[in-house]
């Protein structure tokens, strides 16, 4: 139901269901679960590139399955995958071409950087079938805030690319998106992996706190960093690129 390739540090997952519109069965979301979390546990992989094969992102679940799926098998699958970015230490890129509807905006928003084509739709459209969308709803609010979110459940309209990046769900409109995404994927890959992963463990253990209980946490995970040697190599690059107006600085 996907498809993967490994190109150089970035792991590339693309969902393979192109005459479903990529909707999501069980299987899928087996095996989408699977790649991430192989991948929260592999060094040489970097990033997580999602996209999917065919004209669309991702329509929703599969209709034709849902009544006949184990619904307490179903649900256990949704909670894990579309929370996948909070556990995610890693980033993920996801490049999407035309539709990211329910489920599909859902993978969507558990991506930390989203490139659409112009004419990429997104919405959550499950109140259409008489349904609200519980478990994607709190990745949504963290991507476009509550008040957006419950519109969007509220309504089942679609947005364009536009107006999904005038909310903050997309980050580029790219009339190559795939292209585009994987582009991102292999330079975030790049960056020094300790302060990826710890950065997004951070964003993870302080989203709830005031600052009061997160400043402890940052200081410490900052202090981590600054002794590791990926922070000392970057200083020494930074500092032998500098303008020759800047003082000199020695270096240990």
């Amino acid at each position: 139901m996907i498809e993967v390739a490994v190109l150089g540090r970035v792991v590339r997952v693309a969902i393979n269901r192109p005459d479903k519109r990529n909707a999501l069965n069980v299987e899928t979301c087996r095996d989408l679960l699977a790649v991430f979390e192989r991948s929260a546990f592999d060094p040489g992989i970097g990033a997580i590139l999602l996209v999917g094969n065919g004209p669309a992102f991702c329509a929703g679940m599969d209709l034709e399955e849902v009544l006949l799926a184990d619904q307490g098998e179903l649900t256990g699958l949704h909670e894990r995958l579309f929370t996948a970015i909070d556990r995610a230490r890693k980033p993920i890129v996801a490049g999407v071409t035309g539709a990211a509807l329910a489920a599909g905006m859902g993978l969507a928003a558990n991506a930390h950087v989203v490139i659409a084509a112009p004419d990429a739709r997104f919405g959550l459209t499950e109140i259409r079938i008489g349904l609200w969308p519980v478990i994607v709803f709190r990745a949504l609010v963290r991507a476009i805030g509550e008040r957006r979110a419950t519109e969007l459940s509220l309504t089942g309209r679609t947005l364009g690319a536009d107006e999904a990046m005038q909310f903050g769900l997309v980050a580029e409109i790219s009339n190559d998106p795939k292209l585009k995404a994987f582009e991102t994927a292999k330079k975030l890959s790049e960056f020094s992996p300790a302060a990826i992963s710890t950065g997004l463990e951070y964003i993870d253990r302080v989203r709830a706190l005031g600052w009061m209980e997160a400043a402890p946490i940052g200081h410490r995970m900052r202090d981590d960093l600054m002794a590791t040697a990926d922070f000392a190599e970057g200083v020494r690059a930074f500092m032998e690129k500098r303008p020759p107006e800047w003082p000199s600085l020695k270096l240990p």
